[in-house]
C-alpha cells in the first residue's frame, strides 16, 4: 500500500482522461450508492463533523472519502476541512493506497462541472465566468476548456484581490482572463457560469442570465447554502449529478421546493442518465440549463482508478 500526495493525484487526473472515466464510471455504475453519512463529532468548545464517503464497483474496487469539517480550526492555524482517500481492491479487500483527499475532491469535482457542460452548455460557449475564488474555482477554467472552445475567462470573487491573483493565474495558462467587480453584468456576458463558493446567499439571479445560458453551481453542498435564487431555478432545465445526492443535500433546490417556486418533478435528468443518453441534454440554443452538483462518492472512486492506474 502506498500514499500519494497532492502532487502525484494532479500529474495523474489530466482533464481530458478524468472526464472521460467520469463519463464512464455514471454510464455503467449500476448499483444505487450511498449518500453522504454526516456526524457530528465535535464538542461545545470545538464543533466539528465527519463526513463518510463510500463507493465500490463488486468485483473490482472498494473506496470511502473520509472528510472532517472543523470550523474553528483558524485558531490552531490549520484549515476547516481535511480529507483522505482509502481505496481497498475489490476481489480481497485488502487496501491498496490512500490519498491527500483534497486534491481528488478538487479535481473530480471540476471535471464533473466539465462532463455536465459536454451536454449542456452550447457548443459555441466562448465566454467562462468563474464565481468563487477558491480551490475548486482554480480548476474550473482547464476542466470547461477541456470540453469547450473557451476564449475568454472572467472571475468574480467577494474579495477582489483574490479575483485578481486567480485571473493573473488562468492568464499564464495562455487564455484572457479578466476580474470582474460587477457580477450582474458579467452574467449577462458569460456563455457559461461556474459558481464555486460556500455561499448562504443567491449570486447568481435569474434576471441576469440570457437566454442560451449554461449555469453551473458546484459550490453549496448542504440545505442551508445557495448560490442561485428562486426565480433562475424556476425558469432553467434543472439537471444534477445524482438525484439522491441533490434531492437530499443541495439548498438550491430545496430551498425553491420548500417556497413552492419549483418542484422535484422538474427535474430533467441527472448524470447517470446524460452519459447513458437517456436524456440529450441541451435541446434548443435559447434554453436556460443548470446543473447543481453536491458531490458523488463515485467521482471519488473513479478517480482515484485512475490515480493507481496511472
Amino acid at each position: 500500500m502506498r500514499f500519494y500526495a497532492a502532487e502525484e493525484i494532479e500529474a495523474a487526473l489530466d482533464y481530458p482522461r478524468l472526464i472521460a472515466a467520469l463519463r464512464e464510471a455514471f454510464a455503467t455504475h449500476d448499483e444505487a450508492l450511498p449518500v453522504r453519512g454526516a456526524f457530528d463529532v465535535g464538542t461545545g468548545e470545538a464543533p466539528g463533523h465527519l463526513l463518510t464517503m463510500p463507493a465500490w464497483k463488486r468485483g473490482e474496487a472498494i473506496g470511502t472519502k473520509l472528510v472532517t469539517v472543523f470550523p474553528n480550526n483558524a485558531a490552531h492555524g490549520l484549515g476547516a476541512v481535511a480529507s483522505l482517500y482509502v481505496l481497498f481492491d475489490g476481489v480481497t479487500g485488502q487496501p491498496q493506497a490512500v490519498m491527500e483527499g483534497d486534491a481528488i475532491t478538487n479535481r473530480r469535482t471540476a471535471a464533473a462541472s466539465a462532463l455536465a457542460a459536454s451536454f449542456l452548455a452550447r457548443p459555441d460557449s466562448r465566454t467562462l465566468l468563474i464565481v468563487g475564488t477558491g480551490h475548486v474555482a482554480a480548476q474550473l477554467a482547464a476542466a470547461h476548456r477541456a470540453v469547450r472552445p473557451i476564449e475568454k475567462v472572467l472571475v468574480w470573487g467577494r474579495r477582489a484581490e483574490k479575483a485578481d491573483a486567480l485571473a493573473t493565474a488562468i492568464a499564464a495558462s495562455g487564455i484572457e482572463a479578466t476580474a470582474v467587480d460587477a457580477l450582474p453584468a458579467a452574467l449577462a456576458e458569460a456563455d457559461i457560469v461556474s459558481c464555486a463558493t460556500t455561499s448562504t446567499e443567491p449570486l447568481v439571479k435569474g434576471a441576469d442570465i440570457r437566454p442560451g445560458t449554461h449555469v453551473d453551481l458546484v459550490g453549496a453542498f448542504n440545505p442551508a447554502m445557495r448560490e442561485s435564487d428562486d426565480a433562475l431555478v424556476a425558469r432553467a432545465e434543472v439537471f444534477v449529478d445524482t438525484r439522491a445526492g441533490a434531492l437530499a443535500e443541495a439548498g438550491d433546490l430545496l430551498q425553491p421546493l420548500k417556497a413552492g417556486r419549483w418542484s422535484a418533478d422538474a427535474l430533467r435528468a441527472d448524470l447517470h442518465d446524460l452519459a447513458r443518453d437517456r436524456h440529450p441534454g441541451r435541446r434548443t440554443a435559447e434554453e436556460v440549463t443548470l446543473f447543481k452538483s453536491v458531490g458523488a462518492a463515485l467521482e471519488d472512486l473513479a478517480a482515484a482508478r485512475l490515480v493507481v492506474g496511472s
